[in-house]
């Protein structure tokens, strides 16, 4: 696979190698068991220029593409998934939002900052009674003269206690359906903003999943994103790149699952032999390799498609789903190959594999991504 990254891919690749092996690595599992979003991660990040990798540099950004996004997600998550969701969902959702459909004085009021890492984006899409289904949202907006009124709630955001900015969306009228969903920009000092219930979760834990309350916030007419029941299409474009940032979260928790069951097959003997001479032990890491090989292939494939401006719709959710699966999978495998050892909180085996499930379920669940690819197959 090294065949398929170009030179400066793959130097890139090997400097976010490197910087996670100092820089994230070693406090991965210190930031877990904290139970909160870890800021000195993104502030790690953003001092190593990458928290506006793929936004152009007059915004702040370091003009990077989707593949070096893409690239960048896997080698987090062969540390901490929770820090490539911080990641994945400040760049890959929030800020490429903000910069594809911002105007000028939008941009250079949010992105910059945001690319720069002096502020942390959020995506306040997800509500309790609309989820997969967005176009039930029941946040609503209402003009008042010059400004916007918002009133609702979200839930399950990633970033949510902490952001500065988050891409919120609303709707102008509940009967319209998507059509009148719309996008806007609403800082956290807004009055009748607040963060509600913060979540407690099975993984990713060095991550933040918050409620956030809408009570008659008023948010400035400029902070409209985009135009007035648009916000749909905005979501849906902004999903497919924030779905190629999980598929490679799930490459990269599952390689660091499989390079850690190589290693400890190689070590641990039984009946009188390492446990890799047994064949049962041999195939499971083969069907491993095989997962983990053809999720990357597949997320290369929507990457490549994403960054010549073709429609990825399609492949990227085949990529989500099948690094989700993969990751699954394999941190199951990996964990049961090192028995007892691998359930136990001194090695890093137990925390892979309660991180891979959240990448079957935000994003779009992977029913929501079988979806998505029958209608692209059927259309």
């Amino acid at each position: 696979m090294e065949l398929l990254l170009n030179e400066q891919e793959r130097m890139f690749r090997q400097q976010m190698r490197d910087f996670v092996r100092g820089e994230i690595a070693p406090c991965a599992d210190e930031w877990d068991r904290k139970n909160q979003l870890a800021y000195e991660a993104f502030r790690r990040l953003a001092l190593a220029g990458l928290t506006g990798l793929t936004v152009p540099p007059e915004y702040g950004g370091q003009g990077g593409s989707l593949m070096d996004s893409f690239l960048m997600s896997v080698e987090l998550a062969r540390a901490s998934v929770s820090v490539a969701s911080i990641m994945g969902t400040h760049l890959g959702l929030a800020l490429s939002g903000m910069y594809h459909y911002g105007n000028e004085e939008q941009r250079r009021r949010y992105v910059v900052p945001a690319a720069k890492g002096e502020k942390l984006c959020a995506f306040g899409l997800t509500e309790r009674e609309a989820s997969s289904d967005v176009s039930g949202m029941a946040t609503t907006a209402r003009r008042d003269g010059d400004d916007w009124i918002l009133n609702g709630g979200k839930c399950f955001i990633s970033n949510g206690d902490t952001a500065d900015i988050i891409l919120t969306f609303a709707t102008v009228d509940r009967s319209l359906g998507a059509r009148g969903i719309t996008a806007f920009i609403v800082e956290k000092t807004m009055p009748g903003f607040s963060v509600g219930k913060v979540e407690d979760k099975l993984g990713i834990r060095a991550e933040s999943v918050a409620e956030l309350v809408f009570d008659e916030v008023r948010v400035p007419a400029a902070n409209l994103l985009g135009e007035v029941g648009k916000g749909m299409r905005i979501a849906l474009a902004t999903l497919d790149e924030g779905r190629l940032d999980v598929a490679g979260q799930g490459v990269g928790v599952a390689s660091a699952a499989f390079d850690a069951a190589i290693a400890y097959s190689k070590q641990r003997k039984q009946f009188g032999q390492t446990i890799s001479e047994f064949q049962g032990i041999q195939w499971m890491l083969v069907d491993m390799a095989n997962e983990v090989d053809a999720a990357w292939l597949m997320a290369y494939r929507a990457a490549r498609l994403a960054d010549s401006g073709q429609r990825f719709t399609k492949e990227v959710a085949q990529a989500k789903l099948f690094a989700a699966n993969t990751a699954m999978d394999v941190t199951r495998k990996a964990l049961q190959i090192h028995g007892g050892y691998g359930y136990m909180k001194d090695l890093p085996l137990e925390r892979y594999y309660r991180d891979a499930k959240i990448l079957e379920i935000y994003e779009g669940t992977s029913e929501v991504q079988r979806l998505v690819i029958s209608r692209a197959l059927l259309s």
